[in-house]
C-alpha cells in the first residue's frame, strides 16, 4: 500500500480526500496541516484512531520541517492542498495567501526535489507530485463557454493569483528540474464540513438564526458546483492514472446563478423546518454591494478527463445539496462553535 501525504487534511476537501482514502483502504497517509481558522481535528472524524493515519500539525512554509517529515515517512506521492481559499479574506489579507499559497507550494517542490535525488530509483520513478488548484485562476467567462486545460490565465482576485502563481511553479518545476507533477483545477465544492465563509453553509447558517442572507450585487453570478466526494474520487484517480506533465480539469456539469442557489437552499430549509419561526426562508434574502472584482461566470470543460481517466461526478447537485443542507441542521454544535469561536458571519472583503 502506498505512503501518501496529504497536505491541508484537516481542512474541508482535504479531510474530505483522508476519509475517502482510508475508507477504501487505498493509502497509508500522513495528513499534514496548520489548523488555520478554517481546519480542525475534528474534521477528520475516526481517522485519528487509523493505524494507517497519522497527523503531523505542520506548515507547508517550513521547508526544514517538511524535510524530517520527507525523509521519515519516505512517501510514495503527495497531494498538495494546502491553500489559503476564500476571495474575500484575499482581499483583506493578501499577504497570508502569498506565503501559504506560493511560498508553501514553493516549499514542497523543492522538499519533494531534493527528496527524489535521495531514493531509490525505482521509488523515484513511481513518485507524483499532484497539486490541486481552482477554476479561478483561468478569470471569468461571459454568458457562454467553458474553461478548458489550456484556457490561459487571467486572475482577477489575490487568492486566484496566489493560485495561479503556484500553478507556474508547479509546471516550471516540471519543466526545468523533470518533478513528475500533475495540476488538477476544480470548481466550486460544496458538501458537509465545509467552513461557513462559503457561499452554501454561510446561507444555510445564517437562515438557521434568522439573520439575513447576503447576495453580492443582483445574485447573477453563475459558478459550477461539484460534490466534495465526487472530487475526492477525481484525485485519486488523476493520481493514480493521471501523467505527469498534464492539465485536468475536474468539474460538475452544475451551473448555477447565485441567487437561484441560495433561494434553493431557502426553500429546501422551510420542507425541512415546517416549524421554523424564520419561514419562508426566502424572506431573509438581501441584496448587498457587490465584491471587487466579482468573477462573473465559471464553467469547466472536463471532457479530457472523462476522455482519457473515465471520471465523471456521481452525485446530482439536488442530492448533494439536500444532504449537504441535512448534515447542517444535524450538528449544530459543529456549526455554533464555529460561530463562538472563529466566525460569526460578518461580511468580510471590504478592505478594498
Amino acid at each position: 500500500m502506498q505512503t501518501l501525504i496529504v497536505t491541508g487534511a484537516a481542512g474541508f476537501i482535504g479531510s474530505a480526500l483522508c476519509r475517502y482514502l482510508r475508507k477504501e483502504n487505498l493509502a497509508r497517509l500522513i495528513g499534514v496541516d496548520a489548523l488555520t481558522y478554517a481546519g480542525s481535528r475534528e474534521s477528520l472524524g475516526n481517522l485519528q484512531g487509523d493505524p494507517d493515519f497519522t497527523f503531523v500539525h505542520a506548515d507547508v512554509s517550513d521547508a526544514a520541517r517538511l524535510s524530517e517529515l520527507f525523509m521519515e515517512t519516505m512517501p510514495d506521492g503527495l497531494i498538495h492542498l494546502a491553500a489559503e481559499t476564500h476571495v474575500d479574506r484575499s482581499i483583506d489579507t493578501p499577504s497570508v495567501f502569498l506565503r501559504t499559497n506560493v511560498v508553501g507550494t514553493f516549499s514542497l517542490l523543492e522538499t519533494t526535489r531534493i527528496y527524489l535525488t535521495q531514493i531509490m530509483p525505482e521509488k523515484r520513478k513511481s513518485f507524483r507530485f499532484l497539486h490541486v488548484s481552482t477554476d479561478e485562476v483561468y478569470g471569468s467567462l461571459g454568458a457562454t463557454g467553458t474553461f478548458h486545460e489550456d484556457t490561459a490565465y487571467a486572475p482577477n482576485s489575490p487568492y486566484a493569483a496566489t493560485k495561479a502563481c503556484a500553478d507556474h511553479l508547479v509546471r516550471a518545476w516540471h519543466k526545468t528540474y523533470g518533478l513528475p507533477v500533475i495540476i488538477s483545477n476544480c470548481s466550486n465544492n460544496y458538501g458537509p464540513l465545509q467552513f461557513p465563509e462559503k457561499l452554501i453553509p454561510l446561507c444555510i447558517t445564517k437562515a438557521l438564526h434568522g439573520e439575513k442572507i447576503p447576495v453580492y450585487g443582483h445574485g447573477e453570478n453563475v459558478r459550477d458546483w461539484l460534490y466534495v466526494d465526487d472530487h475526492a474520487k477525481a484525485l485519486y484517480t488523476i493520481l493514480t492514472q493521471g501523467q505527469t506533465g498534464e492539465k485536468y480539469n475536474i468539474g460538475g456539469a452544475q451551473e448555477h446563478r447565485n441567487i437561484d442557489l441560495v433561494t434553493s437552499i431557502c426553500d429546501i430549509l422551510d420542507e425541512m423546518l415546517p416549524e421554523s419561526l424564520y419561514r419562508p426562508h426566502r424572506n431573509l434574502i438581501t441584496f448587498v454591494t457587490d465584491r471587487p472584482g466579482h468573477d462573473e461566470r465559471y464553467a469547466m470543460d472536463f471532457s479530457k478527463l472523462t476522455r482519457e481517466l473515465g471520471w465523471k461526478p456521481e452525485t446530482s447537485f439536488d442530492e448533494g445539496l439536500r444532504s449537504t443542507i441535512a448534515w447542517y441542521l444535524n450538528n449544530q454544535p459543529w456549526c455554533n462553535a464555529i460561530r463562538a469561536r472563529k466566525y460569526a458571519g460578518q461580511r468580510l472583503g471590504t478592505g478594498a
